[in-house]
This record gives structure tokens, C-alpha cells and sequence, in this order.
């Protein structure tokens, strides 16, 4: 991801300030007084790194998965260094949309007791977490709609950049919601997408908040606008 979200970033004529390996320290000498930092390590690593881009003035952008994106002193790092931080399992915007209407058929079949449901999710060999995070988050939202608990099935199969899906299941009809990656490269859009949004707000988002957003619901307000044009990532 790493290097997609490099590729991507040169492409669109961005100016990448800082490539930061496992060896490298975190300061804000090494970061390079880049706005945004677009964080993806490992579920181990990742408070640390970025506790430690805060404290170095550098708002952050994480999609590790295998964490909640939370941990102990993430949200006062934030507040202490009045920067900004978004972590999503998924950057991909049809994923977000999926988990939506999810949910909005969740409470459509609330009252309804013959139907019942399942999320399956289909990735990778190589991919570490299961259920993946999004799985897990399309599923809370759909069961808090629901009233329901919808269980996860997980796939680790080959090459597959990752597929999740949806099933209401009645005796006598089905409703299937479906979100296939074709490529990585939506997720590298998708974190410089997040990364444009994030640089100059201050606080705690998510992947929704820039979707809401971008849909014309920008939760922001005056004092989290965001700057015209970004010195880098």
C-alpha cells in the first residue's frame, strides 16, 4: 500500500515530503513538515507510529487493519497536539456506500422474522486479519439497524484485492448487496482523498465523514476548513 499510495501521490502531482520505513525515526525532522502522514503498518506498530506523527505536528491518515484505530492516549495525542486523525479498514467509497445500505435494509426488515442475514467477505491468502475490518464494520452497522446480530464468514483465497457481501435471505426471495475490488489502487485514492480532507481540520474522523462530504454533508464547520492546497504527505 505503501508504494501504490506513492505511485498515486506523484501521479496526481502531489509532493511527497517524507517515505518513512521500519528503520526510520518519527520527528518532525524526518517528516519534513508534510501535512498529513498516510500511515499503513501493522496492528502492533501502528499506535506507536502514530502517537508518534502527532507528536511531531503531523496530522495522520491510517488504514492498518487488525486494529480499531483507537488504543490508550490516541484521542488526547490528538487533542494535545490539536492535529487530526482518521482510520477506516477500507478506503474504497463504494464500500462505505455498501455498509449504508446495509443498514437502511437492516431497519427496512427489522420487524420482519422470516428473513435472516449473513456478511462474507473474500480476500487474499496473505491478508493477516479475519474478519476483516470492514466485514466487521458493515456487520455492527447492519445488526445495530437490524436489532440482530449478522454473522461473518471469511475467504482467504489467492490473489483476490477483497470482495464483501451482503445477504437478506427469505423463504421466498433474497436481496443480495455486493462490493468487488478490481484493483488496489482505490484504496491509494481513496487515503489521498482522506489525506486532502483531513489536512488543516482538527479532531477524530472516519472514512464516513469524508464520504458524508463528499456527498454534501460536510459535518466540518468553519473552524475545521480545510486549506487550499496541501504542502505535501
Amino acid at each position: 500500500m505503501g508504494r501504490a499510495i506513492d505511485v498515486a501521490a506523484t501521479d496526481a502531482g502531489w509532493t511527497v515530503r517524507a517515505r518513512i520505513d521500519a528503520h526510520d525515526s518519527i520527528s518532525s525532522e524526518s517528516l519534513r513538515r508534510a501535512d498529513v502522514a498516510i500511515e499503513f503498518t501493522t496492528a502492533a506498530a501502528a499506535p506507536d507510529v502514530v502517537r508518534a506523527c502527532l507528536e511531531a505536528g503531523c496530522s495522520v491518515v491510517s488504514g492498518t487493519t487488525g486494529w480499531s484505530g483507537g488504543g490508550p492516549g490516541i484521542e488526547q495525542t490528538v487533542e494535545a497536539s490539536r492535529g487530526a486523525f482518521l482510520w477506516t479498514p477500507n478506503f474504497a467509497l463504494g464500500a462505505h456506500l455498501l455498509a449504508a445500505a446495509a443498514a437502511y435494509l437492516g431497519r427496512a426488515l427489522r420487524d420482519q422474522p422470516a428473513w435472516d442475514a449473513a456478511v462474507i467477505e473474500t480476500h487474499h491468502a496473505a491478508k493477516r486479519d479475519a474478519p476483516s475490518g470492514t466485514a466487521r464494520s458493515i456487520s455492527d452497522r447492519a445488526s445495530a439497524a437490524w436489532g440482530r446480530a449478522i454473522p461473518v464468514t471469511s475467504v482467504r483465497v489467492g490473489q483476490v484485492p477483497g470482495v464483501h457481501e451482503v445477504i437478506f435471505d427469505a423463504p421466498f426471495e433474497q436481496l443480495r448487496l455486493t462490493h468487488s475490488v478490481r484493483d488496489r489502487r482505490v484504496f491509494a485514492e481513496g487515503a489521498l482523498t482522506a489525506a486532502r480532507w483531513l489536512a488543516g481540520r482538527r479532531g477524530v474522523f472516519s472514512m464516513d465523514d469524508v464520504v458524508r462530504a463528499l456527498l454534501g454533508e460536510d459535518p466540518g464547520g468553519a473552524e475545521h476548513g480545510v486549506r487550499c492546497g496541501s504542502s505535501g504527505v
